[in-house]
């Protein structure tokens, strides 16, 4: 039987807190499309992402009609394709890019991700020419998001593979200047990547998973935040069962809104990932929960330890509520798409060596964050292979999602729009590692890699 209360609570959480589904993604597996013929390969790619998401849409929308709840993307994610690539003797591997957009304009989605290599421990036919077609691909292209696994706990980071990324991520964030560098936005790069990801830029479909599937990921920040507000005078453990418990009625809907989705679509329900995803709009940020729990400001010393708690609680409270808990879940930092963290990035408070520590217990890591556009490649890769190795080291997923503003110094500002949001220009440290990125070859596996 419904509670009158619950019923009440749940419309406050949806009209005036900014609760919502922030995607429903279904990942889709492209191996059966495999050909030498790259033409062939790509009429493929776009006649099955057509046949098994043309329903995707009008479903979701179906759904926010008959339960009230917004869903706020609607996406897909596809096999990497680097492993189609590799069957095919051609350079033009941006030919499939072009496919993914068209299909994604055809069903109408709002991005497809899975424009993905995964070289975390040496490149496999296939991979280092898609790497190299990134910029060009997510210049020509609208809706298609890419991203590399550079390394994981089980094989150590690539270091070849990070030094390479340096160069990519600042020729797409060139190739895309006159639109505020928005192609680096639709790049991440990541340690310890996890194949049913329901959010972009990272989202693909791994080979471990189904032909194809229905991934939810869940939002709520604001939720959180204003359930804090209304429960002064707690102390640590009171506040970490208080996000214990919204996290459970917050998944409970997405584990709802996947059920339904799954069985409307005929398609196997895949997980529910917990994370807290903010956005721009003011009462829906990350950072105005830890200042709730007692911070100034986010970015003051305490910033960590807030977040370690959040995330925590929020894995605990939504894991009660799911029996398919996966993809990222936790708390998101993305600078540029939270309104607590841009004012805090503005006033100077929040600053990328601190946003490195607190990736150290957050969901992912150096996240929408936007640089100088003189910043050099060399110290790009080194961002990413610090971050790569927290991640390692710690058997976590771990990313980067650097926007150098070409043409633009610390304070100036980008804005990209939507969920993406905006923000400053922030400091980095120009101390060269160029050395050390030119090594090349690999950091071996960290000694718990060992667990067989």
């Amino acid at each position: 039987m419904f509670d009158t209360h619950d019923i009440l609570e749940t419309i406050t959480m949806i009209q005036d807190e900014n609760l919502d589904i922030r995607t429903v993604t279904m990942g889709i597996s492209l191996l059966d499309c495999i050909d030498s013929d790259i033409d062939a390969a790509c009429g493929k790619v776009y006649d099955k992402i057509v046949r098994m998401a043309s329903d995707l849409v009008p479903v979701c929308e179906a759904i926010e009609k008959e339960y009230g709840i917004p869903i706020i993307n609607k996406r897909i994610a596809v096999t990497p394709i680097a492993m189609l690539a590799a069957a095919c003797q051609t350079s033009r591997i941006v030919k499939f890019a072009e496919a993914l957009e068209r299909a994604a304009r055809t069903v109408g989605v709002n991005f497809i991700g899975g424009y993905s290599a995964l070289v975390q421990k040496g490149f496999a036919a296939g991979d280092y020419a898609l790497i190299e077609s990134i910029p060009e691909a997510l210049d020509i292209t609208e809706h298609v998001c890419a991203s590399v696994n550079i390394g994981s706990t089980k094989a150590g980071i690539n270091m070849d593979a990070v030094e390479m990324m340096g160069r990519i991520v600042k020729q797409t964030a060139q190739r895309t200047a006159d639109r505020d560098c928005i192609g680096a936005a639709k790049l991440v790069i990541f340690c310890n990547a996890p194949e049913d990801n329901p959010f972009m830029a990272g989202a693909f479909h791994g080979v471990g998973e189904p032909d194809c599937e229905i991934n939810v990921g869940v939002s709520g920040p604001g939720v959180v935040r204003a359930a804090l507000a209304k429960s002064k005078g707690l102390d640590i453990t009171g506040v970490a069962d208080l996000i214990k418990r919204t996290a459970f009625k917050i998944t409970r809907m997405g584990q709802l809104v996947a059920r339904e989705a799954s069985r409307r679509l005929c398609v196997p329900a895949g997980i529910v990932d917990l994370s807290l995803a903010p956005t721009p709009a003011v009462g829906d940020s990350v950072a105005h929960i830890l200042e709730e729990m007692g911070l100034e400001t986010c970015g003051a010393c305490g910033t960590t330890a807030c977040l370690a708690l959040l995330n925590d609680a929020v894995k605990k409270g939504g894991v009660m509520a799911s029996s398919h808990v996966g993809g990222l879940s936790g708390a998101f930092i993305p600078v540029t798409e939270d309104a607590g963290m841009i004012d805090a990035a503005r006033s100077g408070t929040l600053i990328i060596e601190k946003l490195e520590a607190m990736t150290a217990v957050c969901s992912v890591g150096l996240d929408m964050i936007n640089i100088p556009g003189d910043t050099t490649p060399e110290v790009i890769s080194a961002i990413i292979a610090d971050e790569a190795a927290i991640g390692m080291v710690n058997s976590k997923t771990t990313a980067v999602r650097l926007i150098p503003a070409i043409g633009k110094q610390v304070g100036d500002e980008l804005s990209f729009g939507g969920l993406l949001g905006g923000g400053p220009v922030m400091r980095v440290n120009t101390a060269s590692p160029s050395v050390f990125i030119h090594r090349g070859g690999r950091i071996p596996a960290p000694l718990q890699s060992l667990k067989n």
